[in-house]
């Protein structure tokens, strides 16, 4: 009896010390953004600490992440420690919620909604950041896989939006470990994503750059010139970054002379890194700097081995594959990119059913990005 008095006092004067105010800790962050400038090394700013609940359309329960039902209070102390306290709260509505509580891959009841606490309103839309959390948008909507170090195959086939009948075939025909890359030019681009994101697919957006002949070749509106400033090709950036959700990351599209000017490649490569993406280089251009520059900002980025629809026959994209099949026996892992043609996707579709036959695992390409500043 004793005892139990005396470990009662003990936990209520400990409670009584840890409500104390102590000048040694600053708030620096609370449920809502951050209102202190970030640093100048990371010019994002988080979105909120959770996103609201809203309902499935497929049974009515509402969904929402971990911390819908928290506070989220981090302070900072004299030596830089960020000490993050949780405390509860109450939930939006009445009723079970669906807690959406993965960090890489999202739960596939949801994987067509975005996560808003990795959104951020802007000038040109919606964008992707890297939450309060740290999760990044390449881990949230990225497509799970076994984690398992046999050959690994991550194909990406490019071009979706551009043709309807193109797009609805690819999506209805390609096998979900297909990477599907969305080109920022096309139309009707969220209902697709949607759609995409529903067969369990992971996407990119499609970028176009500067190519060597350009403007003679024009890859389309809103291309990033090495000739403009760095405020107008961020701009161009940002407007095809915000015409679609739930993507893990960039690919180019052409820019054979803007990948090779570091001093224009250098700012976008780096605000791609500071919003939680991945940059994946088609492989076209010998005189891409991308690795270099990649490497040196710490961004996660990969290439792509093999061009597997340089010549539009079915035959001839088959022996493509069995090239990057090659590649991937002998690296461990490799990438293919196509377009969204009809003889690109039959062949696909085909080399697929055989190859994990033979104990290939097919991944999203975020599984085989290099990325330093990935958590262990």
């Amino acid at each position: 009896m004793i005892l139990s008095i005396i470990a009662v006092a003990a936990v209520a004067a400990l409670s009584f010390y840890a409500l104390r105010p102590d000048p040694a800790l600053r708030q620096v962050a609370s449920a809502g953004p951050p209102d202190a400038k970030p640093p100048a090394t990371a010019t994002i700013p988080s979105g909120q600490s959770s996103r609201p609940a809203k309902a499935l359309p497929q049974s009515g329960m509402m969904s929402s992440d971990a911390n819908s039902g928290a506070n989220v209070q981090r302070t900072m102390t004299d030596d830089g420690s960020v000490v993050t306290t949780y405390s509860p709260r109450q939930r939006e509505g009445q009723g079970p919620v669906l807690i959406d509580a993965q960090r890489n891959g999202q739960d596939p009841r949801v994987a067509d909604r975005p996560n808003e606490a990795l959104l951020q309103d802007s000038p040109q839309g919606r964008l992707p950041i890297i939450g309060p959390d740290g999760l990044r948008p390449m881990e949230q909507y990225a497509r799970p896989w076994s984690g398992a170090r046999g050959t690994r195959i991550a194909i990406v086939v490019g071009g979706l939006g551009l043709s309807q009948t193109g797009t609805q075939r690819a999506i209805k025909l390609l096998p979900a470990g297909v990477t599907l890359a969305f080109a920022a030019t096309g139309n009707s681009l969220q209902r697709w994503m949607q759609e995409a994101r529903r067969g369990g697919h992971e996407l990119l957006v499609q970028v176009p750059f500067e190519p060597f002949d350009y403007p003679a070749n024009n890859p389309g509106r809103e291309t990033l010139l090495v000739g403009s400033s760095e405020s107008q090709n961020l701009a161009r950036l940002h407007t095809a970054m915000a015409t679609i959700t739930n993507y893990t990351g960039i690919m180019n599209y052409q820019g054979g002379r803007y990948l090779a000017d570091q001093n224009a490649l250098e700012p976008v490569l780096r605000d791609v890194g500071q919003r939680g993406l991945l940059f994946l280089d088609d492989g076209t251009s010998a005189q891409s700097k991308t690795q270099v520059i990649a490497g040196a900002i710490n961004l996660p980025h990969a290439f792509a081995d093999v061009t597997l629809d340089g010549q539009l026959q079915q035959d001839a994209i088959l022996k493509k594959l069995d090239e990057l099949e090659r590649i991937a026996d002998r690296k461990g892992s490799a990438i293919g990119v196509a377009s969204a043609f009809d003889e690109s996707i039959d062949a696909i579709v085909k080399w697929m059913r055989e190859a994990q036959s033979r104990g290939i695992e097919i991944v999203g390409v975020s599984a085989l990005a290099d990325d330093a500043t990935a958590q262990p």
